[in-house]
């Protein structure tokens, strides 16, 4: 793109350039437009474990989304298309990992998703809602298989080392790699390693499986081992500071 032209468009407000896009087909604001948010993508993307599938893989389905955005996107009769493009984002990606799961052979495209729904009736609340906020969890939104979470915590806990685990504890957080990095006092590129690790891990456990764990007791039981890490870590804290 010539750097005159991505000076005006810098100029444009999103709304303006959807109108050159929808008006004159102007393909070049439209390039400029898909460029100007794909870190945004690869920032929501990486809120995503897909197992069986690379992050690029998730990156591809947030600018389909982006893509449907821009083109449904009614300039004044919505949302600011920041928010209405956010939306399209979320629901694409979170789609695609739907469709993927649905397959005959899932156990290689299970996935722990912070932005995806626990339940089907309650579409609103996710595995991060659920676990974020200083009152704990809901154990009436946990209900799981005993003896499910007991194989999950049992082989999650042998096959993950102290290090993946707590990288993992706080990614389900919803903390940046740097945020861990820093409380775990390691480099972002060894937490990246970690996480990495974790998923090569979670890959084999499931597969293992042979369809016998389903992805939503795999989320739930994930999720429960994070939210106990969390309060046991909560409550030490909170017994430092009594004997202070």
């Amino acid at each position: 793109m010539q750097e005159e032209l991505r000076k005006v468009y810098d100029t444009l407000s999103d709304e303006e350039l959807i109108q050159l896009i929808q008006d004159r087909d102007d393909r070049q604001a439209q390039e400029y437009l898909l460029d100007k948010y794909k870190e945004f993508i690869r920032i929501r993307a990486s809120r995503y474990f897909l197992v069986g599938a690379e992050k690029e893989d998730i990156i591809q389905e947030g600018m389909i989304g982006l893509f449907k955005a821009i083109r449904d996107y009614r300039p004044g009769k919505q949302a600011s298309f920041k928010v209405f493009a956010e939306v399209c984002v979320n629901r694409q990606i979170i789609s695609a990992i739907k469709s993927a799961t649905r397959q005959k052979h899932r156990p290689l495209n299970c996935y722990v998703s912070l932005d995806k729904p626990v339940f089907e009736e309650g579409k609103e609340r996710t595995l991060l809602d659920m676990l974020g906020g200083s009152h704990g969890v809901d154990p009436e939104n946990l209900l799981v298989d005993q003896e499910a979470f007991n194989d999950i915590e049992r082989n999650v806990s042998a096959m993950l080392s102290s290090l993946e685990w707590q990288a993992l504890c706080k990614y389900l957080e919803s903390k940046s790699y740097q945020e861990i990095a820093r409380e775990l006092q390691r480099s972002t590129k060894s937490i990246d390693n970690a996480l990495q690790r974790v998923k090569r891990k979670l890959e084999k456990y499931l597969a293992s499986r042979n369809h016998e764990l389903d992805l939503m007791t795999l989320n739930k039981g994930l999720l429960i081992m994070a939210a106990k890490e969390h309060l046991r870590t909560s409550h030490n804290k909170n017994d430092r500071i009594e004997t202070i």
